[in-house]
């Protein structure tokens, strides 16, 4: 993949469970929309600590935001919710 290409997913992730938003080891990206059919939280993690920085209610989208995210250093969006929900994001490659 190249610099300026577009990242993007969409998955059903389980009750109490996380996407992952990760780049390879040699790709760095930058997230722009993410977007949860219910309730979810956002971590910034490192692999060992997790910082839970914002909940949100019901479906919704995180939209125009810049997460820089590395391999080492990414978001996770928990499913917060009691049943399997959909969450996706979309961003683009930087390196």
């Amino acid at each position: 993949m190249a610099v300026g290409d577009v990242k993007s997913d969409l998955q059903s992730i389980a009750a109490g469970a996380f996407l992952a938003i990760q780049p390879p080891s040699s790709e760095e990206w930058v997230i722009h929309n993410i977007y949860h059919e219910h309730d979810v939280e956002l971590h910034f993690y490192d692999g060992t600590n997790s910082l839970a920085f914002d909940t949100d209610a019901g479906a919704g989208v995180y939209a125009k935001y810049a997460f820089h995210v590395t391999n080492s250093r990414y978001i996770r969006v928990k499913n917060t919710n009691t049943s399997a929900r959909l969450i996706g994001y979309d961003g683009v490659q930087t390196k």
